[in-house]
Formats: C-alpha cells, sequence, structure tokens
C-alpha cells in the first residue's frame, strides 16, 4: 500500500544578492557572446549544463573549438581571481561530456579561454587560460 504524499514544503525565495548575481552573470555571458561573434566565433551554446558544472559558452572558429568560462567582477584582478582551481576541474570535465555528445568535434583544436567583464570596460579574452592538465 502505498502512502499518501507528503504535502512540500515551499520554498523559500532567493535571496536578493543571488537573484542579483544570476541577473549580472547571465549579463555578462550575454556581452561576452556579442564580443565573441564580433570576433567571428560561432556560438554553438550558452550555460551548457552538465552533471559536473556549467560550460557558459561553447564556440567554434575555424578549426578550434573553444571553452569560455566568463567571469564579472568591480575589477579585472577580482573577475581574474573568480576562476579557481576548481572552476578549472569543473569545465575540463564537462567539455570531455561535450566531446563524448559531440564527437564530430573531437578533431578539432580544444582551448579553455576565459572571458573577463568589468563594467565600464572591453571585455577581456585571455587565449589558452588554462589546459585539460590544471
Amino acid at each position: 500500500m502505498r502512502r499518501p504524499a507528503r504535502p512540500s514544503q515551499p520554498k523559500p525565495p532567493p535571496r536578493q544578492e543571488r537573484v542579483a548575481a544570476f541577473r549580472l552573470g547571465i549579463s555578462a555571458e550575454s556581452r561576452a557572446a556579442l564580443f565573441l561573434i564580433a570576433k567571428a566565433y560561432r556560438i554553438l551554446a550558452r550555460r551548457w549544463k552538465t552533471p559536473f558544472g556549467e560550460i557558459d559558452i561553447v564556440a567554434r572558429r575555424r578549426n578550434d573549438l573553444v571553452f569560455f568560462e566568463v567571469k564579472a567582477r568591480d575589477t579585472l584582478e577580482d573577475a581574474a581571481e573568480a576562476v579557481t582551481a576548481r572552476n578549472k576541474q569543473r569545465i575540463v570535465a564537462a567539455a570531455e561530456l561535450w566531446l563524448a555528445h559531440h564527437p564530430q568535434d573531437a578533431q578539432r583544436a580544444i582551448r579553455f579561454d576565459v572571458i573577463l567583464m568589468v563594467p565600464g570596460k572591453i571585455p577581456r579574452h585571455i587565449v589558452n587560460a588554462f589546459d585539460a592538465t590544471r
């Protein structure tokens, strides 16, 4: 005999700062995507979610397949420091899953780039910011 379902507790609303951070991230990723399109990248995916984590942007340019991490902070230094070793591990693991799901991309040159976003400044694109071994 099945038990009756328990009434679920309503979730508390997200904190204001979490909502603001989420919106800032979405905005930064959108601006980064436009920046990359202007640099002749073809956006393949945005906010690609996996069990390992999320890849902010997956793009292709010529024979390169690039996985982008986008960080928005008040200063370039803060944005750069926000790309942690744990972020890198998650992105690399997610990229491996991308390649498993898109075997046609396995023959491309793979890169991990970072885009740093600071208010009022042109995005800073760091090419080959890290590799899969770090």
